[in-house]
């Protein structure tokens, strides 16, 4: 399989890279011509395609010709980064090409998600915080996630819990909606939020669904990333 990884050069994105290599895939990476120094542990084994992932040439470019499109979905700026790396992706990736975007709980398709009064609060929190300082607008991803839902490409949005480092602890568990018991613990490793996504793009029964992850150990939390911050 010939995929396409937008936002390869963070953390969630390397973890992308490493896991579909192993897996045998074709990669082509997309990440900011500043960053491409961070995907040099895999030279020679990917191709690079250098630029902004909201810039519409580069990800016309860089999905050509690709079963499917892992896209880090994430909010930077206050410039609608993440809406048009979505939107992006849904024009010109190829016609049947397997799409999977990553985001936080904090993302409802259908309103039907139960969370917590301090989930809330830190959502609410961070996202003024992070607009003030025009860092990040979660809104934008929220809007991204919008039009992602009202395609009918075969997409699939992940929502993961907190997210920490560590070794792979399996492929998460997924379920519909927030606030189910079983992913109480809030708890996602990085390293297996990627492995979501990965074995996502071989599960049709994923197609045209939003699961909300967690690891299948529950645990404390360490390192725990701000909501839609990958």
């Amino acid at each position: 399989m010939k995929v396409c990884i937008i936002g390869a050069s963070g953390k969630l994105g390397r973890y992308l890279v490493q896991h579909c290599l192993q897996r045998g895939h074709a990669v082509t990476a997309v990440c900011r011509e500043q960053s491409v120094g961070k995907l040099e542990n895999f030279a020679g084994r990917i191709v690079i395609v250098p630029g902004m992932t909201s810039d519409r040439a580069v990800i016309a470019r860089a999905v050509d010709g690709c079963d499917a499109v892992l896209t880090v979905l994430v909010p930077w700026g206050v410039g609608g980064y993440a809406t048009d790396t979505a939107q992006a992706v849904l024009d010109f990736a190829e016609s049947g090409a397997r799409l999977v975007f990553s985001c936080g709980w904090h993302i409802s398709r259908d309103g039907q998600d139960r969370y917590s009064r301090m989930f809330l609060a830190t959502v609410a929190v961070f996202g003024w915080l992070a607009r003030a300082l025009r860092f990040a607008d979660i809104d934008d991803q929220v809007e991204a996630c919008r039009r992602i839902f009202a395609s009918s490409r075969a997409w699939t949005v992940v929502r993961a819990s907190d997210l920490e480092e560590g070794d792979s602890e399996g492929l998460p568990l997924w379920r519909r909606h927030v606030g189910d018991p079983a992913l109480a613990h809030n708890r996602t490793r990085r390293i297996d939020f990627a492995l979501f996504m990965v074995e996502a793009l071989a599960d049709d029964t994923l197609v045209h669904e939003a699961p909300a992850i967690a690891s299948r150990r529950a645990g404390g939390v360490a390192g725990g990333a701000a909501p839609g911050v990958c």
